[in-house]
C-alpha cells in the first residue's frame, strides 16, 4: 500500500494529492482507489473488513462497526450513486456477505463518513479504541489499494496488510492534529495507495484489533504513493459523532 488519495474514479475522481482523501484502487486510471504499497498478503482473517463498491467494483475500504453500519472516508461517498459492500472476506470479489448501502452521513469537517447497510451482517464488527495512541504506537493498515506507487497501477485481488506506526503530526503536511493521525511509511517506500481510502488503521494484536483510523490521504502532497507519511482520519477522536449518527 502506498499512501495517497485513495478514491476510485467512480467514487471520487476529484480526490487527489493534497485533497481530502486517497484515490481508490487502480485498474483503469478512471475507476480505482489506492492500494497498499510494500505490504503483503493478509496473514489472518479480518471479519470487519469492508470493500465499498460501485457497480460491483472495489472502490474504497471501510470498517464494519455495527451489524448494519460501517465507517469510511467521506471522499469515498461524495459521488453518491448506487453503492454496495462485501464484508468479511479477504477477497474483494468473492466470499463473505454482501449488502447494499441505503444511507450515508458525512462528517461536516473531517474526512469521515458512516454508511448504513440494508441488512445486518453476521460478521463481527470491530470496536473503536478509546484513543488512537501516542507517537510510536504500532499500527497495521489493510486494504486492496494499488501495490505500485505511480497513479494508474494495478490493484490486488487479495487483501494486503502492512505494519506501521504513528509518528509526529509535524511529519505530515496540512494535518488536523485534533482529528487526524500521521502514520509512517516503513523503509521510506511503503504505505497506503489508490484504492486503500477509507480502510482501517488498527492497533492491538492478531485476533484482538481495535479501530483507530480511516485512510485519508498522502501526508506530503506527492502523487506517487508511499514517498512520505500518510494521513488517517482519527476515528477514535470522532467516536462521539459516530455514535450520534449510527
Amino acid at each position: 500500500m502506498r499512501t495517497r488519495s485513495l478514491l476510485v474514479g467512480a467514487f471520487a475522481a476529484a480526490a487527489m494529492v493534497g485533497a481530502v482523501g486517497l484515490p481508490a484502487v487502480a485498474a483503469p486510471a478512471d475507476d480505482v482507489d489506492p492500494l497498499i504499497v510494500g505490504g503483503h498478503d493478509a496473514t489472518e482473517e479480518y471479519p470487519f473488513m469492508v470493500s465499498l463498491q460501485m457497480n460491483g467494483s472495489h472502490g474504497c475500504g471501510a470498517s464494519l462497526i455495527k451489524p448494519d453500519w460501517a465507517v469510511t472516508a467521506a471522499h469515498c461517498v461524495e459521488s453518491g450513486g448506487d453503492m454496495s459492500v462485501r464484508v468479511g472476506s479477504n477477497e474483494h470479489a468473492n466470499g463473505g456477505e454482501t449488502a447494499n448501502v441505503v444511507n450515508t452521513v458525512s462528517h461536516p469537517s473531517a474526512d469521515l463518513a458512516v454508511i448504513q447497510l440494508d441488512k445486518q451482517m453476521q460478521a463481527q464488527p470491530i470496536s473503536i479504541a478509546a484513543e488512537s495512541g501516542a507517537d510510536g504506537t504500532e499500527t497495521r493498515i489493510i486494504g486492496w489499494g494499488q501495490t505500485t506507487p505511480a497513479p494508474g497501477g494495478s490493484a490486488p485481488d487479495y487483501l494486503q496488510e502492512l505494519d506501521t506506526s504513528i509518528v509526529a503530526d509535524a511529519d505530515c503536511t496540512g494535518i488536523d492534529a485534533a482529528n487526524e493521525i500521521c502514520t509512517d511509511n516503513p523503509g521510506g517506500d511503503s504505505g497506503a495507495c489508490y484504492g486503500d481510502s477509507g480502510g482501517p488503521q488498527l492497533k492491538g494484536t492478531p485476533g484482538n484489533w481495535e479501530l483507530i483510523g480511516a485512510t485519508s490521504r498522502a501526508g506530503n502532497n506527492d502523487q506517487n504513493c508511499a514517498t512520505g507519511p500518510s494521513i488517517y482520519t482519527d476515528v477514535s477522536a470522532l467516536q462521539d459523532w459516530i455514535n450520534q449518527n449510527t
